[in-house]
């Protein structure tokens, strides 16, 4: 069965989970969250005291942790790890920060992107993350790469931690997330790029549904 794939690619911030669960909702689609995997392992790893520069202690965490992510019908994105439900947590800039930090190794990578491949068998799927069409699915359908300015992104993540309870100092964010784009764009395994034939959308000014009536026209569909 050929699998039908949206791709979406993009810097953290520019806004690929928002905007990939609108379009799937308007395509009908299942949405991928392909971070939340990533953010799931690197719970566990701060859970277990396991080491976050430790890349074979990682992959052995991984084989032995059952994640279950799945999308209710709401739109959000359920993560059980071990059968906990640990969704609630995965938001928070720690486990941001060591997701980042775990998927720099090839062989947590390699790991992920089996799950994520699985996840999306035989269902039609919008998936965003860094590497979807580079690596993950790269006979995507169609291929985005959203972007959007180092300033708009960390205020973007600002609104998100308040909106958690979370302290958030729009100053320092600037520069985490300026280190985390160098972080992901010269990582050895699967780096931040935008692939050939991919469309290109700064989201810096544009709304949600700007920036999906913009990806529907690029597929075809119209507005």
């Amino acid at each position: 069965m050929q699998q039908k794939v949206v791709a979406i690619d993009g810097p953290a911030g520019a806004g690929k989970t928002t905007v990939a669960r609108a379009l799937a909702a308007r395509l009908g689609y299942v949405y991928l969250p392909s971070g939340t995997f990533y953010r799931a392992l690197a719970w566990k790893a701060l859970e277990t005291g396991t080491p976050l520069d430790d890349e074979a202690a990682l992959a052995r965490l991984a084989d032995v942790t059952a994640m279950d992510i799945r999308v209710a019908d709401d739109g959000r994105c359920v993560a059980r790890v071990d059968g906990a439900d640990v969704s609630a947590a995965l938001g928070s800039a720690a486990v941001g920060d060591a997701a980042s930090r775990i998927s720099v190794f090839p062989e947590v990578r390699r790991r992920m992107v089996g799950l994520q491949r699985r996840f999306a068998e035989e269902r039609p799927v919008v998936a965003e993350g860094r590497d979807m069409a580079s690596v993950v699915f790269p006979k995507a359908e169609h291929k985005f790469y959203l972007d959007a300015s180092v300033e708009e992104r960390a205020r973007r993540r600002a609104l998100d931690l308040r909106q958690r309870g979370e302290e958030a100092d729009e100053g320092r964010l600037v520069h985490e997330i300026a280190a985390r784009d160098r972080r992901d764009s010269s990582r050895q395994a699967a780096p931040l790029r935008q692939v050939e034939g991919a469309v290109r959308v700064d989201t810096t000014r544009l709304s949600v549904e700007e920036v999906v009536e913009r990806l529907l026209r690029a597929m075809g569909h119209r507005a």
